[in-house]
């Protein structure tokens, strides 16, 4: 394995206490070594406000012991501390109920090529460059430019509050275990992100908040100085807010916040809410439940794309899969315990980078405002919640009404109400639209027939 940040030296020790745990009664152990180093400059009102300097470090371990489980960690690696430790969490585990789903994975499961941590394309050596110097260069250039303007309506406004932050990161995970597992991924990260608070005539307040990150520090050098104008911009659109309109009406949801809609599809079809049968999609599996138009992916392995993994927390390796194809549910999120205690095969724990696919041949979010002509985009959600077993939701949001293809009058204070399996039955279209900086690919979002009440 290449050196990274983690060091030879704690991954010899890391290593050693795999052998420790074998040797002190363990039948089968796992171990993850991570670590993790962060610094930033945060700027308010255009001055240097803070800085941040961050080192993390942890040893967690997976203990399988005479039939019975347990989880530990520990950020101490020396090989004194650790033997003490390693010894205590032997004799811990062996108080416990006997388990016999708990096992490690299967040999054939495990990822293979995840040497040097480097194979996807996430580590750049850019990041080596930075200096304390360079990175309060980067937050004085994100410094919003201008201090006052009008917004499309022609509202006049000022700047009332201005704060920012640029951040890089390297992060290291190499996991191990007593059957051969050895498996390492390494990522770095650089972000801008800005809010951004305006004031109009009558002294009412909106804030705006806008973001960038990249594994590559080209990718953000873009950014610098439009994160702060762009959430300017959006802080200033919110402005002269009229009355909802409360009905059934096709709902758009910005790219930026509709993992809101997706990630209880994907909850409900993880193996913990299944075995407990806390999940809406219990039961479900090649079970048509959605129209033909919807289609989710799980595609984890995406050279250079932020939340690539070839291998998730056990160590098995990822793969691409449907997870629902043209509106049957495909596939769950079944690790190796649930699998014993459902009695199904195994897939991987979670999913990794979830992408919903296109829909109404749309393009862009403008392409959607254009395909619906009339209803609600909801561009922010301020509570509410949803229920795991019955897929009901209730969510405050915010946005703007829709008119003639085009966003018209913000509002407000809107409540959009329903369940999850009626409203993707109404997926009317997905855009092309996801930013290279989101975890998931989740585009721009139309649903038809949604109840809002203002």
């Amino acid at each position: 394995m290449a050196e990274g940040l983690i060091t030879e030296r704690e991954l010899r020790s890391a290593k050693r206490a795999l052998e420790r745990c074998i040797s002190m009664g363990a039948s089968d152990a796992r171990i993850s070594l991570s670590k993790s180093l962060m610094n930033a400059v945060g700027m308010l009102d255009g001055a240097v406000d803070k800085t941040a300097h961050a080192l993390d470090r942890s040893l967690s371990f997976a203990l399988f012991v005479d039939g019975k489980f347990g989880t530990f960690s520990t950020n101490r690696i020396d090989d004194e501390s650790l033997d003490g430790f390693i010894e205590d969490a032997v004799t811990t585990v062996r108080m416990l109920q006997e388990d016999a789903c708990r096992k490690l994975p299967e040999r054939e499961r495990i990822v293979k090529d995840a040497v040097s941590g480097r194979e996807l394309d996430l580590y750049d050596p850019e990041y080596e460059t930075m200096t304390a110097e360079r990175r309060l260069s980067l937050a004085k250039d994100s410094v919003l430019p201008v201090s006052e303007g009008r917004n499309p309506a022609g509202i006049p406004y000022k700047v009332v509050s201005e704060e920012g932050e640029y951040s890089d990161s390297i992060f290291d995970l190499v996991i191990l275990d007593s059957r051969g597992l050895e498996a390492r991924h390494t990522e770095t990260s650089f972000e801008i992100g800005y809010e951004i608070t305006v004031e109009d005539p009558e002294g009412n307040r909106f804030s705006g908040y806008w973001w960038d990150a990249s594994p590559k520090l080209a990718g953000v050098l873009g950014s610098v100085r439009s994160c702060s104008s762009e959430a300017m911009e959006r802080a200033a659109a919110q402005m002269g807010p009229v009355p909802g309109k409360s009905g059934k009406m096709t709902v758009v949801v910005d790219s930026e916040v509709a993992s809101r809609l997706v990630r209880p599809l994907i909850s409900a079809l993880n193996g913990y809410s299944l075995q407990q049968n806390n999940s809406f999609l219990a039961g479900k599996k090649d079970v048509k439940v959605f129209g033909d138009n919807v289609t989710i992916m799980e595609r984890p392995i995406v050279p250079g794309r932020t939340g690539s993994r070839l291998f998730d927390s056990e160590g098995v390796a990822a793969s691409a899969f449907p997870i629902i194809e043209n509106g049957t549910v495909r596939s769950a999120f079944i690790n190796t315990y649930i699998s014993g205690k459902m009695d199904v095969g195994p897939t991987v724990e979670d999913s990794i980078r979830m992408a919903v696919m296109p829909v109404g041949g749309c393009r862009t979010r403008d392409d959607v405002l254009r395909k619906v002509g009339e209803g609600l985009l909801v561009t922010g959600f301020n509570g509410g919640n949803s229920n795991s077993s019955t897929g009901a939701f209730s969510y405050g949001v915010e946005g703007f009404l829709i008119h003639d293809g085009k966003i018209a009058s913000p509002v407000r204070e809107i409540l959009i109400t329903g369940d999850f399996i009626t409203l993707w039955n109404n997926l009317v279209a997905a855009a092309e639209d996801v930013r290279p900086c989101m975890t998931k690919d989740i585009p721009t979002l139309a649903f038809a027939g949604v109840d809002v009440s203002a």
